[in-house]
């Protein structure tokens, strides 16, 4: 018989995990300046291990699937900087020189529309020349701190040095998680207290899930969308369309915000650039048709019916870890998020099962009786339903003998039981 397992949350335990936790903390607080490369590369072979494996399932050994695997990450990292930087850079000067054109609509368009239109005084806060000013003032001050920041890095030797040495990290530390993780995972799970192990195991799994759930899901919807949204205001004619469309899709994890931010500002895109209903009403379809898809094509085939993380948490988990721990913060909040979440859920459950919860106190039934069990009736109503049943002369419990299902007739002298 086995004998049931000690409890892991116990009073004399709770505090030593208390205990442990803050260590925990303590320790990554300390150590953050030189993890960063070590969490970016766990990240990325965590990204990695679905396809490693089904690599591995394909007759593969597991370093060749890490090889395979691992130079595809690479090509495609190295793609997307060499695509992506340039393109995006592009963007960001016709930007600067589209804003101008920006300004003469809101001062000569815009503003007086509205006062037209809702009878208002705008045309103060609307100053080009304030607005020119400040943005002087804060032009100047950007270029100060840029100026002392990069002559600081200049100056110091090993800063350069640390973030190449950093930047090396990465591409071997991945390596080594995608080829060694597995054996990793075992080695802690020896180590964990056997009380405690099964519970640790469990919730691991479901924080992968949740994890896997946005960032496998999530993330690639937001792709996705961006891509959608980029190529179809490009093709409409905006010329800030492909910086519109990322910055719609990036913000996309939040339901119905990224497709308001893309509207609003590819329709003022739209309006400075072109003025007319035609490309408006072009700009609103090429939204129209990404809402579409995500809903009916890439939500379900990518994230499905996947336990991801609301989008509250998402960016509260990234604001408090940029908070606390800097950008070493920001790469961990979405997996402190999901073990966050499952122990939450798991700690909800095990209270609504407790005696503080009152779980065994439900209306109609007795204090310590099975959930479910039927109370018993009073001993005096329980005699009078018998007498009233039994015929006379017959004992008071012969009624269930006789509706007990016997087979035949036992005969007399028979033990009971036997026929």
């Amino acid at each position: 018989m086995n004998r049931p397992l000690p409890d892991p949350f116990s009073d004399r335990r709770r505090w030593q995990w208390l205990a442990l936790a803050v260590g925990v903390g303590v320790l990554i607080w300390l150590l953050a300046p030189i993890l960063t490369p070590f969490v970016v590369a766990a990240l990325l072979a965590w990204i990695g291990e679905p396809l490693v494996r089904r690599v591995e399932q394909a007759g593969r050994s597991r370093t060749t699937a890490v090889v395979l695997v691992f130079c595809l990450m690479t090509l495609v990292i190295v793609l997307a900087v060499l695509l992506l930087i340039p393109l995006i850079e592009r963007q960001i000067s016709k930007l600067i020189d589209w804003l101008p054109r920006l300004g003469a609509w809101i001062t000569f368009t815009a503003v007086p529309w509205a006062e037209e239109r809702f009878n208002l005084e705008l045309r103060g806060y609307f100053d080009p020349s304030n607005v020119i000013m400040l943005l002087r003032q804060h032009w100047q001050e950007a270029g100060g701190i840029a100026a002392t920041v990069f002559g600081g890095v200049s100056r110091s030797g090993l800063a350069i040095i640390g973030w190449i040495v950093n930047l090396a990290l990465v591409p071997v530390v991945t390596f080594y998680f995608m080829r060694d993780g597995q054996a990793m995972g075992r080695m802690l799970r020896d180590l964990l207290p056997r009380p405690v192990e099964p519970v640790v195991v469990r919730l691991a799994h479901e924080s992968d899930q949740v994890l896997g759930g946005f960032l496998r899901g999530q993330l690639s919807v937001m792709i996705a969308l961006g891509a959608v949204y980029a190529t179809g205001l490009s093709l409409v004619g905006v010329d800030l369309g492909i910086l519109i469309g990322f910055i719609a899709g990036l913000v996309s994890f939040v339901p119905y915000l990224g497709a308001a931010i893309g509207v609003g500002l590819a329709v003022i895109a739209t309006l400075v650039q072109h003025g007319d209903l035609m490309h408006l009403a072009l700009v609103l379809g090429v939204f129209g048709v990404g809402q579409l898809l995500e809903s009916f094509f890439l939500t379900p085939w990518l994230v499905g019916d996947k336990i991801g993380l609301h989008p509250v948490a998402v960016i509260f988990a990234i604001m408090a870890g940029g908070q606390l721990f800097g950008f070493l913060g920001v790469l961990l909040a979405l997996p402190v998020a999901a073990v966050v979440v499952v122990v939450g859920r798991y700690l909800h459950q095990r209270y609504t099962e407790s005696q503080l919860y009152g779980a065994d106190e439900t209306p109609g039934s007795v204090v310590g009786a099975p959930s479910g069990a039927i109370p018993p009736a009073p001993v005096g109503a329980a005699s009078a339903a018998m007498e009233e049943i039994a015929p006379e002369g017959v004992p008071t419990g012969a009624i269930a003998a006789e509706a007990a299902p016997t087979g035949e007739v036992a005969p007399e002298g028979a033990p009971t039981g036997q026929p």
